[in-house]
This record gives structure tokens, C-alpha cells and sequence, in this order.
């Protein structure tokens, strides 16, 4: 079956007139050529859509139902000029966003804020993801975008800092730690067992750890490797050890966690970078990084 948006505007027409002679003028054409063209569409129909009287038309049920599709399909039509425009411009479309878990407490509710208000005809996508697994959407076109941790050094990912936070102290309540009169430092950490981060699945905070303790020369006793920052505080509020996390994770409120600041890890901030192929194709993307303000940076960051 085939029929023109033409003969379905001409269906449209009649139909909305009762008469063919009004729709023939609604149309700015003549009369035959409209009734020839509503018969070609009853033919491809292979129904009547007509009840055709010497002073009006009146449309069959199968009529009524068929000037219902037809009115979306003229709807679709008009409106898909429209939405290319759209497209092309990044006022439309779709974004699949990456994000970890502790990124979507700091940094990812501003993003769906200003995709609303500034995008609301772009469809937002979620993956919760790490780092790693990021990385790998991206290049595979899982996704268009991420908030990671950080990201190795290449000339396919384009990379920009957009947060940066300090590390705490998460421990149980009634911890000696918490009990000091004075700032709790890194080497008072070291004296009590450690939950610390996946080497693997959470290699940018096991570093930064360790690069933390070993600045200090000071080594603790490291109990647990866990992957995400909301299980680290989840097995120090079960009683297991202490840990070091981002500030952000201070928003986890569990009923036997303390947050304290540490005094000497100004120098290892925990940082999320806005990450994404250099070489991508959505115009979504390109309008929601200008709404950001987010360009990339000479060098991404190492992870």
C-alpha cells in the first residue's frame, strides 16, 4: 500500500469540510483533480472512506479511523523538518552520560539541571559506570560522555578538570579517632586498620591513597580493597576500619559513620574530570559542553 502526504491532506480536507468543492478551494486547486485523488486513495485503501451525497461528503467509520492515522502521519511530516533542524543545531537528540557514583552526588545534578532548563528536547541517558568501564564505553560509542576519576593520556579522548574535592577520614563511631582534641593526621591513621580501594577497579584512588600514606613514609594496615566509595563507607560502617574518601562522601549519612578532616592531604585532592571523544558527531554533545562551559584541555589528565 502507497499513498502521498497530498492525497492524506486532501483526505483531511474533505473531511473537514463536508464538501469537495470547499476543500478543492481550501486547497487552492479545482474540484476533479481532489476527487480524482481521494478515489486513487480509497483504491489503495481498498475501502470507501466517503459517503458521498449530491450536497455533502460524510465520512464511513473506516474513513473516521483511517483520518485519524492520517492526521499523525501529516503531524510526523510537518514536524520532522523541525526536529532535523533541531538535531543538527543540538537543541534535540540524545546524551548518554557516564557518571560513578560519587560524581552523581557532586557534579552530575548541576549537568541534568542545566539539560533541562537550557536542553529539554534532548533526551538524557545514565550509566552508572567506573572509571575504567567509562574509558571503554566511550571508545566503543556506549556513550558520549563521562565524569571519571581520570583518564589515560590520548589523542582520542578529550578531557577537562571540573571538580576537585579533599579527602576525610570516615570512621565508626566511637573510633580513638575521632576522639582526638587536635587535627587527625595521616600518621595517626596508620596505627589502625585501613578500608581502603580495588587497585584494579578503582585504580585512580588506590593511588592517590597510597601516594597519600607514602609521602609520609607511613604505611597502615590495609584490611579491605573494596571498588566504590559508597561500599568503602558501607564496610567502615560496619566496623571493619577506617578510610580515606572524598569529602562528597560526607553526604552518605549511615547511622555509625563520623566524617573528620585530615591535616595533611591538601596536596592529593580528589579530582573528576568531564570526559569524551575528541572526534564525536553529536551535536547534542557540542551544545550541551558550550552550555558547561567546558573545553578540552591541552593534555587529559593520567589516571
Amino acid at each position: 500500500m502507497s499513498y502521498t502526504l497530498a492525497q492524506l491532506r486532501g483526505l483531511v480536507a474533505v473531511a473537514e469540510e463536508g464538501h469537495f468543492g470547499r476543500a478543492a478551494e481550501r486547497l487552492w486547486m479545482t474540484q476533479p483533480p481532489l476527487s480524482r485523488r481521494i478515489k486513487k486513495l480509497e483504491e489503495e485503501v481498498g475501502v470507501d472512506l466517503f459517503e458521498r451525497t449530491p450536497h455533502a461528503v460524510v465520512l464511513t467509520p473506516a474513513g473516521r479511523t483511517f483520518l485519524g492515522e492520517a492526521r499523525k502521519i501529516l503531524s510526523l511530516a510537518d514536524s520532522a523538518p523541525l526536529l532535523a533542524k533541531r538535531v543538527a543545531t543540538g537543541d534535540a537528540g540524545t546524551i548518554r552520560i557516564g557518571f560513578t557514583a560519587m560524581s552523581a552526588l557532586s557534579v552530575l545534578g548541576s549537568w541534568i539541571s542545566v539539560a533541562a532548563s537550557d536542553l529539554p528536547q534532548v533526551d538524557i541517558q545514565l550509566f552508572e559506570l567506573v572509571t575504567r568501564l567509562q574509558v571503554d564505553a566511550l571508545l566503543a560509542g556506549g556513550i558520549d560522555v563521562g565524569l571519571a576519576r581520570g583518564v589515560p593520556l590520548s589523542d582520542i579522548l578529550a578531557a577537562k578538570l571540573i571538580h576537585s574535592e579533599r579527602l576525610m577520614l570516615a570512621a565508626p563511631i566511637g573510633h580513638p579517632l575521632l576522639a582526638l582534641d587536635r587535627a587527625v593526621t595521616l600518621r595517626d591513621v596508620t596505627a589502625y586498620d585501613v578500608v581502603t580501594y580495588s587497585p584494579t577497579e578503582s585504580a585512580y584512588l588506590y593511588q592517590l591513597v597510597v601516594s597519600a600514606f607514602g609521602r609520609f613514609k607511613t604505611q597502615p594496615r590495609y584490611v579491605q580493597y573494596v571498588q566504590q566509595v559508597n561500599s568503602v563507607v558501607a564496610t567502615v560502617n560496619a566496623g571493619l576500619g577506617v578510610a580515606l574518601v572524598p569529602q562528597t562522601a560526607s553526604a552518605l549519612q549511615l547511622g555509625n559513620v563520623e566524617f573528620r578532616d585530615v591535616d595533611d592531604v591538601q596536596d592529593f585532592p580528589v579530582e573528576v574530570h568531564c570526559i569524551w571523544r575528541r572526534s564525536h558527531d553529536n551535536p547534542a554533545l557540542a551544545a550541551f559542553l558550550r552550555r558547561l562551559d567546558i573545553e578540552a584541555e591541552d593534555e587529559p589528565a593520567l589516571a
